[in-house]
C-alpha cells in the first residue's frame, strides 16, 4: 500500500525543527510521495518549496502566489514564476483562487492575480491547484472563462453539485482531513460520488488535522486516515482508493 499527500506546507515554520522526522514517518507510514505547496508567505520569496523539494527526494514542489497575497505581486513575480515553473520537481501552479473569507488583498486584485496565473500555467503546460473560500460562484466564472486545463480543486469543501461541476470543467476533486469531521455531512456526500478516477487526497499539513488527531499539527503522514474514512463512505477497499489516488496524482501531476 502506497499513498500520495497531494498537499501540504512543509515550509510552514511548524515544521522547523523536525521536518526531516516529519518526511520519514510519513514514508515509514506509506505515504511515499508529497506535494509540498510553494506560496508561503508570498513574493518575493516564491521557492520555499523548491528548497525542500531539492532537499528530500519524495518531495515535489509547487509555486504561485496564493489570493491572500495577491497584492504583493507585480510584473516580476510573473516573470519569476514563469522561470520556475521550468524546475524539474515543479509539477503545477499552485495554490491560487479566490479568498472572501479573509480579503487580506483587495478582491479584484485577488481576480487580476487569479486571472494572470491561469494564464502563466496555460503558457507553460502546467496543471492548478485551485483555493477557493467563500467564493465558489466567481471562481467557477473565471475558470470557465480562462481555463481549459487539468487542475485540482484542492481542500475541497463544497457538495456533490458542486463537485460535479468542477468535474465538467477538468478537475480533480482532493479531500482534506475536514471529510472525517463528524458534521462534514455535505463534503462526505460529494466524497461518496466522485469517482475513483477524479479522486484525491491531501492534509494541508499543518493545517486541518482529520480525526482522530483534530486540533493538532497535521502531518503528511495523516493522510492515512482520510484515505480510510472515504473508503468507509464509498464502502470501497482501503487499497482501492490508495491504488487511485495515487494514479490520479501520477497522471494529472508526476508523470505529464
Amino acid at each position: 500500500m502506497s499513498l500520495i499527500d497531494s498537499h501540504c506546507h512543509l515550509d510552514d515554520e511548524q515544521f522547523a525543527s523536525d521536518r526531516e522526522a516529519v518526511v520519514e514517518e510519513a514514508l515509514q507510514a506509506g505515504v511515499d510521495c508529497m506535494l509540498s505547496i510553494g506560496t508561503g508567505d508570498g513574493p518575493p520569496d516564491l521557492e520555499p518549496a523548491i528548497r525542500i523539494a531539492e532537499r528530500y527526494a519524495p518531495v515535489y514542489a509547487t509555486v504561485g502566489v496564493h489570493p491572500h497575497n495577491a497584492a504583493k505581486a507585480t510584473d516580476a513575480t510573473l516573470g519569476e514564476l514563469e522561470a520556475l515553473l521550468r524546475h524539474p520537481k515543479v509539477l503545477a501552479l499552485g495554490e491560487i483562487g479566490l479568498d472572501y473569507h479573509y480579503d487580506f488583498a483587495p478582491r479584484d486584485t485577488q481576480l487580476a492575480v487569479f486571472i494572470e496565473q491561469l494564464d502563466l500555467a496555460r503558457r507553460a503546460a502546467k496543471p492548478v491547484i485551485i483555493h477557493t473560500r467563500e467564493a465558489w460562484d466567481d471562481t467557477m466564472a473565471t475558470l470557465a472563462k480562462h481555463w481549459k486545463g487539468q487542475g485540482v480543486m484542492h481542500c475541497f469543501s463544497g457538495g456533490p453539485d458542486q463537485a460535479r461541476k468542477a468535474m465538467a470543467l477538468g478537475f480533480y476533486i482532493s479531500f482534506a482531513g475536514v471529510v472525517t469531521f463528524p458534521k462534514a455531512t455535505n463534503i462526505q456526500a460529494a466524497a461518496k460520488e466522485v469517482p475513483l478516477d477524479r479522486l484525491l487526497v491531501e492534509t494541508d499539513a499543518p493545517y486541518l488535522a482529520p480525526v482522530p488527531y483534530r486540533g493538532k499539527r497535521n502531518e503528511p503522514k495523516h493522510v492515512v486516515h482520510t484515505a480510510r474514512r472515504i473508503a468507509e463512505l464509498r464502502n470501497e477497499p482501503f487499497e482501492a482508493i490508495a491504488a487511485a489516488t495515487s494514479a490520479n496524482f501520477a497522471a494529472i501531476l508526476k508523470d505529464r
